[in-house]
């Protein structure tokens, strides 16, 4: 099987690579050619030399290059970017005329000029049916209204960032990276929106760049609020500085820096240092007691609970038990003296009946 010939080619500055079959054409990085692609005929620009896959390995929908760009392929590209802020010009006086909720970023033409792309950014869905009318009756062509985020805004737009060099997305940053705020706090940065978001307003892409770093630099430090044993005495870790690797300790309300080296070195010195402790105190000894505990056991009195019944106590028991010839047992009990009843010597005296 005979091996295609890959070449990686961009449409704009940061753009995304596509792959296409080069076929015979001896090409290097930086020239321009022709290429045909979905929505037709455009001009890209070669960043690799070609390489060699097998057809195995190849992309689906593989087109091929038509042609090296001339010079009048290049006057038109010249041409339709004159065009392109004309077009950009006129859509937006009439958004402003019909008061429309978008914010127009760019004009694009195709390179045959079968079609025109504007650009826009917005909060919601917007309906442009009526401006796509104008547009087309205006431009007799082709028109396509594509919504954007304020990402890709700021890619196509450009501009300077606040470190002073040119955006990282219309530089050379050619994908998107998620970014979160715990990036940021990694890194020991100040959680100040002005600070860490860039010109789009989401969080800077270049927090991304070194969070790995950040996260292998730090697991050889010790974390914040943990008291550490020094020679010195007992210190907390107050702060961290983690590209000079260098931790704040605070003892006695104390501040002072150490590098991490010289930390491990303190706290391994202490730990190796054998305990000052006698032999007698290692030993479990019971304590003896004293003369006074002595004197004092000797004097105190007996308890008034004695084990063992005394002998001269006459004092009867509650209840005794007497057997019987019978074998069972029968307890005595002190006999009431009943009192007879004492007759009234009274005599009733005999009731009158009257009739």
């Amino acid at each position: 099987m005979e091996h295609l010939k890959i070449v990686s080619i961009s449409f704009h500055t940061a753009g995304k690579i596509f792959d296409f079959d080069s076929q015979d054409f001896d090409l290097i990085p930086g020239d321009k050619v022709i290429v045909e692609t979905e929505r037709g005929r455009a001009l890209g620009t070669v960043l690799r030399k070609p390489r060699e896959i097998s057809p195995d390995k190849a992309p689906p929908k593989l087109k091929a290059i038509l042609r090296i760009a001339g010079e009048n392929d290049l006057q038109m590209a010249q041409s339709n970017s004159l065009r392109e802020k004309e077009a950009l010009q006129f859509c937006q006086q009439r958004v402003k005329q019909r008061k429309m909720e978008m914010k127009l970023v760019r004009a694009e033409y195709l390179f045959d000029g079968s079609k025109i792309i504007f650009y826009f950014t917005a909060d919601g869905r917007v309906d442009f049916r009526e401006l796509v009318r104008d547009l087309a009756q205006h431009f007799r062509t082709r028109i396509e209204m594509r919504q954007i985020g304020v990402r890709d805004e700021a890619k196509q737009v450009g501009g300077l960032g606040i470190c002073g060099r040119e955006l990282c997305c219309s530089n050379h940053l050619r994908e998107f990276v998620p970014v979160s705020v715990k990036m940021a706090k990694a890194q020991g940065l100040a959680l100040n929106p002005t600070k860490i978001s860039g010109q789009c307003g989401r969080l800077l892409c270049c927090l991304a760049y070194e969070y790995e770093t950040y996260n292998e630099m730090k697991k050889t430090l010790p974390k914040c609020g943990k008291k550490l044993q020094l020679e010195a005495g007992l210190a907390e870790v107050i702060s961290l500085d983690i590209l000079a690797q260098k931790v704040t300790l605070s003892r006695n309300g104390e501040r002072f820096q150490m590098h991490i080296s010289d930390l491990q070195k303190n706290i391994d010195s202490v730990e190796n240092t054998p305990k000052e402790t006698p032999e007698k105190q290692k030993e479990q000894v019971k304590r003896r007691p004293d003369e006074k505990h002595e004197k004092n056991n000797k004097l105190r009195k007996p308890s008034h609970r004695p084990d063992k019944k005394n002998s001269n106590d006459k004092t009867p028991p509650k209840q005794e038990q007497q057997e019987n010839k019978d074998g069972t047992s029968q307890e005595k009990s002190k006999r009431r003296r009943r009192r007879p009843r004492r007759r009234s010597n009274r005599q009733e005296k005999p009731t009158d009946n009257k009739s």
